[in-house]
């Protein structure tokens, strides 16, 4: 039987076992947590939606769209989502979708244009935000008709089965933000703040009164690279100075800062006690509509409503949820209601935070009621560790404990728009470390995986493309994407320019993320393997009703023997058939039972690694 076939009958057949019933209980079900019911776990495609469909390959640093290209909208055309489909792909994060500042002249739009003193990069920053009510004029073949190419892409998205996911970024917006597409009645950040002083309850912004912002100065660095533009004359007029994104309260902020947004006030007044209303300690343990209920009758600072506003705007657009940009930046109380808002609206919307604090991860999943949370620090950071040999494999255990009463709610990602690619030079050097720990940290838990667009082709984001270096893919400026650019084959997205490397490590990834259907890898316990003959090699079970997984893989450039002891509670789901088959790569072995359990051996390649289950369910 073909595998794809078996993985199909191994579903029909354990959904008796699985217990698919609907909890109706709001209490237990605060967050769509993603269970045996739905057959398969999120997987989360990120694309930066401004690279995605450019052709061009001069790769000018700092060159302008012109010179270097843009995609558009329009790329994403059924090739193009089909292929990203296949990947297993439930949800599209689409990028840079919204309306941030740039090096471009848009003016015959009525567009201002951006001062590159204050902007990053020649095409922007995606998380400095110009107008939250409109999207990146250079995403659109037609300018005019922006909003409705991106509403166009949002049907095209759902008619391929997968659901669209933008960033907001609540803690600090682009210093020149003026919206041009706010609905009628809707105000500007900071159009009736009270300047003249630091803070207010009711402003949108921090002040230094009396001052102006100074553009911070390098030794190293100059805007644009040093290239003309009229603009770029090292002066930014914005009287008073306002507190900068990330903390900085210097009308002069430091290169390193954040320089080009400004941070957001929520009520948090500038010794950082809270000028809005408390949560009680039981609603971490309350649904949203409780949630919901609390915050009705308080009176809340400015800043809150706006950004509920805004984040109903995009749902009624069709968009079925966000990744929020450096949430713990922002109150949990604040994510209460935003998040209750928003689930009140559309109960399913999938919502996605960059918290990188493990000791709140808990309070912005159960007071804040995020549905998911990176699982960077410890997971991410570990796996990284293991494939630079500067870990053991089964270190990747340790980190996993640690989230394992939340494991649900950590998304599990090897990159994204933030993190070295695996294939530069400064992670591994070579995209085939990335086999091994797509494998572990699809597999491991519950938590849904992140893939990041030309991820399974082996990008290496080599190119210099002005602002930063190299092993990222740029988020700030024109640039084409050469791995991901062979796939895309001028807009066919056939993979007719990959090497038969690329090909196969594609093929590697979309096997292992159909996978992610198995009723033990949706909803099953793990328990880790004991392993003798490598500290390169992890195993671990996945177990639910009739069914277990036996996963390992090879964190080496060697070939790897290992022998697996099996413990009686492991074999608990196991039939009297001990014959292993791998659902991934053409492992076979044979379970040697004992007083104790069972033994078996196998030998992974350089790698390599196996996803067994017995053959008494492969036939």
């Amino acid at each position: 039987m073909k595998k794809s076939v078996y993985v199909s009958a191994v579903l029909c057949s354990l959904l008796v076992t699985t217990g698919c019933s609907e909890n109706n209980n709001p209490e237990q079900q605060q967050t769509p947590v993603h269970t045996q019911n739905e057959l398969t776990k999120p997987v989360v495609y990120q694309v930066f939606t401004r690279l995605f469909g450019n052709t061009e390959t001069a790769n000018v640093p700092w060159g302008t769209k012109e010179q270097n290209g843009v995609g558009k909208f329009v790329d994403f055309n059924d090739a193009a989502l089909k292929g990203i489909k296949e990947l297993g792909t439930t949800h599209v994060w689409y990028t840079g979708v919204l309306h941030h500042a740039l090096v471009g002249d848009y003016t015959e739009y009525g567009i201002s244009q951006d001062d590159p003193d204050v902007v990053k990069g020649r095409a922007g920053s995606p998380y400095a935000i110009k107008d939250y009510y409109d999207v990146n004029p250079d995403l659109a073949v037609n300018v005019s008709n922006r909003m409705d190419e991106f509403t166009a892409l949002i049907e095209r998205t759902h008619s391929h089965g997968m659901k669209v996911i933008i960033d907001i970024v609540p803690n600090h917006v682009a210093r020149n933000y003026q919206s041009l597409g706010k609905p009628k009645g809707v105000e500007d950040f900071g159009a009736q703040d009270d300047t003249s002083k630091t803070y207010d309850k009711n402003n949108n912004f921090y002040y230094v009164p009396g001052q102006s912002f100074q553009v911070p100065t390098s030794t190293t660095y100059t805007a644009l690279g040093g290239k003309a533009h009229p603009l770029a004359d090292g002066f930014f007029d914005e009287t008073p100075a306002k507190w900068t994104g990330n903390g900085a309260r210097a009308p002069k902020p430091d290169i390193n800062d954040w320089y080009e947004t400004v941070k957001v006030n929520y009520g948090v007044k500038p010794d950082g006690s809270f000028d809005f209303a408390q949560l009680p300690n039981d609603y971490k343990d309350k649904d949203y509509h409780a949630h919901y209920a609390f915050w009705q009758d308080k009176e809340l600072p400015d800043s809150w409503y706006k950004f509920r506003d805004i984040a109903l705007f995009w749902l009624d657009k069709g968009v079925d949820g966000f990744r929020f940009d450096m949430a713990e930046m922002v109150p949990v109380e604040f994510w209460s209601f935003l998040n209750s808002s928003i689930k009140m609206q559309k109960s399913d919307a999938f919502l996605l935070a960059e918290v990188y604090n493990p000791l709140m991860y808990r309070a912005y999943i159960q007071q804040g009621k995020m549905d998911y949370l990176y699982d960077k620090v410890g997971f991410y950071d570990t796996l990284k560790a293991i494939i630079q040999l500067k870990q053991p494999a089964n270190s990747i255990f340790e980190a996993h404990q640690s989230v394992l009463d939340i494991e649900q709610h950590m998304l599990h990602f090897l990159e994204n728009h933030d993190e070295q690619r695996i294939a530069s030079p400064d992670f591994a050097g070579n995209a085939q470390w990335g086999k091994p720990a797509l494998v572990v940290s699809s597999l491991i838990s519950r938590s849904p995986t992140l893939l990041y667009f030309g991820q399974d082709v082996g990008e290496d984001g080599s190119e210099n493309a002005g602002f930063g270096t190299p092993t990222r893919t740029s988020i700030f400026d024109y640039i084409g994407v050469p791995a991901h650019q062979a796939w895309m084959n001028n807009g066919k997205f056939d993979g007719a320019n990959l090497s038969a490397d690329q090909v196969a490590l594609r093929d590697y990834y979309k096997a292992v993320m159909s996978l992610n259907k198995l009723p033990a890898v949706v909803g099953g316990e793990m328990s880790p393997l004991k392993l003798e003959g490598s500290e390169r090699v992890v195993g671990f079970t996945r177990s639910l009703g009739q069914q277990s997984v036996y996963v390992l893989s090879n964190f080496s450039e060697q070939p790897q023997t290992i022998t697996v002891n099996v413990s009686k509670a492991q074999l608990a789901a196991m039939s009297e058939n001990t014959l292993l088959n791998d659902l991934l790569e053409n492992h076979t072995t044979e379970l040697k039972a004992h007083t104790q359990g069972a033994t078996f051996n196998l030998t992974l390649d350089a790698f390599s690694s196996a996803v067994l289950i017995n053959k008494a369910n492969n036939e």
